[in-house]
């Protein structure tokens, strides 16, 4: 009983609590960004979170160290780099981190993963092949990063 009643509540919260919402970029900037060009001299990163589980919590990600701004679901960000080594951290229950050394015209994918935590949200981190996070970043829209 004590289940059942648990489970209800949970259910109640998250339908109350909507989704969560972040600033967004034009449909303009979304649409050049999912042609997926490569840049000269940088290496261009897509960050994404392709899912609704989770759907009212807000993920900040961090680059380097720098907050680039919180991911919501199907929301992705786009990020030119400097070649060289990068960290990307999550920012939930746990902090998920991944690293990536970039190159200059290459793309990188990054799927933000929501997972269950023990008292909030937690997430993982995933490099992707490119025909996999281009799936996944053509699911979402293009969130505004923060000014770095």
């Amino acid at each position: 009983m004590k289940k059942t009643i648990f489970g209800l509540a949970i259910v109640f919260v998250s339908l109350m609590s909507g989704c969560a919402s972040v600033p967004m970029a034009s449909p303009e900037a979304d649409a050049r960004a999912k042609e997926f060009k490569s840049h000269p001299s940088k290496g261009s990163v897509y960050i994404y979170r392709n899912e609704t589980m989770g759907g009212a919590i807000k993920m900040p990600i961090t680059l380097d160290g720098k907050v680039i701004g919180s991911s919501a679901p199907n929301t992705y960000f786009h990020l030119l780099v400097r070649p060289g080594k990068h960290t990307v951290n999550s920012l939930t229950e746990n902090t998920a981190t991944v690293d990536f050394n970039a190159k200059a015209g290459k793309k990188y994918f990054i799927w933000q993963e929501v997972k269950m935590g023990m008292w909030a949200a937690g997430s993982a981190l995933h490099m992707q092949s490119e025909s996999e996070g281009k799936r996944g970043v053509m699911e979402c829209n293009l969130a505004s990063p923060n000014k770095m």
